[in-house]
């Protein structure tokens, strides 16, 4: 499955082979659990994201993963029947989400490296829109240096990890809005 949508989309697939479980590790742990909000995932994929978070200790009823590929959308709400899969655009993420609801952290698998400029803004002012001074973003990049897209985020990071034992090996950022 994978394989085959790197195939189809490959600019929106943006990865060789799936996240490794130490990188969905690294990620979750930022995740604060002590608030009243949601978590949105975006580019649940296959879903390895998405079982740490839960792992993390996350309810499953304060979880929208937000994925474009309608074929990893299907997948994610079958294995993850009790969660909030939805299939759509991260740029629109305002219209995919309940109006007023308080995020507490977005954890984000999207390629932006590779997405088109005008969407990746589009992504990153939807984050600056909707975190309001509240919430967390925790992203990961294949690029160990400083991704240009890092230049449009209107945040302070306070993390930054390279995760070795991923392939590629990646760099999870954290992001206080």
């Amino acid at each position: 499955m994978f394989l085959q949508e790197l195939i189809n989309q490959p600019k929106f697939t943006g990865a060789i082979c799936p996240s490794s479980k130490k990188l969905a590790r690294q990620m979750a742990r930022h995740i604060p659990l002590d608030n009243d909000g949601i978590i949105i995932e975006l580019g649940g994929g296959t879903g390895v994201i998405t079982q740490a978070i839960l792992d993390h200790g996350v309810s499953p009823d304060k979880l929208y993963v937000i994925e474009f590929s309608h074929t990893f959308a299907c997948h994610l709400k079958t294995r993850f029947p009790h969660i909030t899969v939805i299939n759509g655009n991260a740029a629109h993420l305002d219209t995919l989400i309940p109006h007023g609801a308080k995020i507490n952290a977005v954890v984000s698998s999207l390629p932006l490296i590779s997405l088109p400029p005008d969407t990746c803004q589009q992504i990153l002012q939807q984050w600056h829109t909707l975190l309001k001074d509240q919430g967390l973003a925790i992203q990961f990049t294949y690029n160990l240096r400083s991704p240009l897209w890092k230049t449009h985020i209107h945040a302070s990071q306070f993390h930054s990890e390279i995760v070795w034992g991923n392939i590629p090996p990646a760099k999870v950022m954290t992001f206080k809005f």
